[in-house]
């Protein structure tokens, strides 16, 4: 077998051979657009190509770390004041359990995918196994723009936290301004540069020892989090729970009744997004088997608990009309008194901590969601390379890392409200109907259509369950159509379960109540992307079109190259015969390794 291409190969060689390549990109979309990998194929075969595994240190106690690390970042610290202050008043503890219970189902799905095909593609990896290969690189695409975007919002984040730590203001002292370039590209941060730049030298040296670093800075973090919540249980009046400063504005637990309960779980749930960072983590688990369900699961629990504390404790502080939106913790000590207004400073050092976790994270996963769409050949493989002395993936950590930092250097980005943006419930969205598509369809026994029937539909019923709730007003009409498209969706699922059923049964761990807590994932990340604003969809639709732009003037002729050679494998509907058997001897290696770890 010829070496393997990469952007030097047959379609790239010369400007004659790109044009045929461009006038036979028809041919070649019908061929490689819908091509499915195997699980064997992206757990042992091409990843070998590009310098092997990746070192095998971490269990389930890193893993939670990370996930803890990875999710409670700076967000909590002003979501919390705009849900209970506008939506849900001080029942905002339910809003958070709520958007918990929400992100534990979306978990179990990653869980069931990471744990039978521990890769570090994550998202890229289960939708490419499933859906193929151009679904894959469009959520890809998507997914590491947000990492992209939203880690250089956190890192700008980072200097005005640590100046309010230390008072000082991070905008005029920390901060040049340049007038000559347009606002909101004419505050240069280097302090944010910096700190993208020391923890990118740190994820390239070791992913053990990055490990350790966010272990101590999330232990650090969560001390300052009991601080918070010692403070408000201490200082704090049970009668805040019901009673508003203004008797004018509406009294009890439930002041905007249970819609606002739920508008307010749509909220906060952006303050759980984070574990799907740990996903790309699995190829570095020593015992994916029983790690990763303990770490991914484990990790969304103890958030859930924490962030729930925290609600009651913002509750107790301050009648929820006087909670300030975009600092309620600190805000709930500025102007009591001058002996309280140090522990401002100090909400101020723990949601420093928190933005390092986080953004510590979210480079470590979007790292190796890039190495892992390298090595499908659909951007240049030398993305995928894994360096032999620190087993991580450099190339592909200092490139986002230089990127990253080029943005946060002079763009000013809205991290607090908007930690994640639509690619990303898409991506949550997609791997549920993946998780379901692939428990219930094998292309050698059973037709797809039944459940891309179900998928579509039960999405459409979704949609317009959406549209209703966001744009009725409030009355009976509302409330009998929204309990119509309810029972839809209930029947919809009913008749599924007992019409179709199960041709793959997980040999580890499978998510449980097959296919009731995916489709409830499916409605949830549906539910949530009708709360985003219109630029969100904008940003959406462009960087989507993008995508597609880059895929067909160069990924689809560079992943039919690397087809034509031997390194990509075409699998499509019409030929899918060896996946079964594959996945079947991946999964053997798997319970040999399990059994000798």
């Amino acid at each position: 077998m010829r070496k393997a291409m990469d952007i030097h190969g047959s379609s790239f060689s010369s400007f004659r051979s790109y044009l045929n390549a461009l006038r036979d990109t028809p041919r070649r979309l019908a061929r490689r657009a819908g091509s499915v990998s195997t699980t064997f194929e992206e757990t042992s075969r091409v990843r070998f190509h590009y310098g092997g595994n990746m070192r095998k240190t971490l269990r389930w106690y890193d893993l939670i770390c990370f996930g803890v690390g990875g999710m409670v970042g700076a967000g909590v610290f002003v979501t919390t004041g705009t849900a209970s202050h506008d939506k849900a008043g001080p029942a905002v503890v339910l809003s958070y359990a709520i958007a918990g219970f929400c992100a534990l189902l979306s978990a179990f799905c990653y869980t069931e995918f990471s744990v039978h095909m521990p890769v570090a593609g994550g998202a890229f990896s289960y939708i490419r196994v499933t859906f193929g290969e151009f679904m894959a690189f469009l959520t890809g695409a998507n997914l590491i723009m947000d990492y992209v975007f939203s880690n250089a919002a956190v890192a700008r984040s980072f200097t005005t936290y640590l100046g309010t730590a230390i008072g000082v203001s991070a905008e005029s002292k920390w901060r040049i301004t340049i007038s000559s370039l347009p606002k909101g590209f004419n505050e240069i941060d280097f302090i944010a540069v910096l700190v993208i730049s020391i923890l990118t030298v740190i994820i390239c040296y070791s992913t053990r020892e990055s490990s350790v670093l966010n272990m101590l800075l999330t232990a650090l973090h969560i001390l300052f989090i009991m601080f918070v919540i010692i403070m408000g249980f201490w200082r704090g009046d049970s009668n805040n729970f019901t009673k508003p400063s203004d008797p004018s504005h509406p009294s009890g637990f439930f002041p905007f009744g249970a819609t606002g309960v739920f508008n307010g779980a749509a909220l906060v749930y952006l303050s759980y997004i984070g574990y799907d960072a740990v996903s790309t983590l699995a190829e570095e688990v020593k015992n994916p088997a029983t790690d990763i369900p303990i770490g991914v699961s484990g990790s969304v629990i103890l958030v859930t608990i924490l962030y729930c504390l925290m609600a009651t404790s913002m509750s107790m502080l301050l009648p929820y009309d006087l909670i300030k939106p975009d600092a309620p913790f600190s805000g709930a000590f500025v102007g009591k008194s001058n002996r309280w207004n140090w522990v401002s400073n100090v909400i101020g050092v723990g949601a420093s901590f928190g933005i390092l976790t986080s953004l510590l994270v979210a480079l470590l996963g979007q790292a190796r969601y890039l190495c892992v769409i390298g090595r499908s050949h659909i951007v240049p493989v030398w993305f995928a390379k894994v360096h032999p002395k620190t087993s991580t993936p450099v190339n592909a950590s200092v490139f986002l890392g230089i990127f990253t930092a080029a943005i946060a250097l002079f763009t000013e980005l809205d991290v607090l409200l908007n930690l994640v943006s639509i690619g990303t419930l898409f991506v949550f969205y997609m791997v549920a109907n993946a998780v379901i598509y692939r428990r219930y369809v094998s292309a050698e026994t059973t037709s797809g259509w039944p459940t891309l029937s179900f998928l579509l539909c039960f999405s459409c019923t979704s949609i317009i369950f959406t549209l209703l709730w966001w744009l009725l007003s409030a009355g009976k009409p509302k409330v009998f159509m929204l309990a119509a498209c309810s029972m839809v969706a209930i029947g919809l699922v009913v008749v599924f379960n007992y019409s179709v059923p199960q041709v793959r049964k997980p040999d580890f761990w499978g998510v449980p109540l097959m296919p009731w807590i995916p489709s409830v994932s499916i409605f949830l990340n549906i539910f949530l992307l009708g709360n985003l604003d219109g630029p969100s969809y904008a940003r959406f639709g462009f960087f989507s079109a993008l995508a597609v732009v880059v895929y067909v003037v160069y990924s689809v002729h560079a992943s039919f190259d690397a087809e034509e050679e031997g390194i990509l494998s075409r699998k499509n509907d019409e030929m899918m015969k060896e996946p079964i058997e594959l996945e079947d001897l991946s999964l053997k290696v798997q319970k040999e390794s399990i059994l000798f770890a």
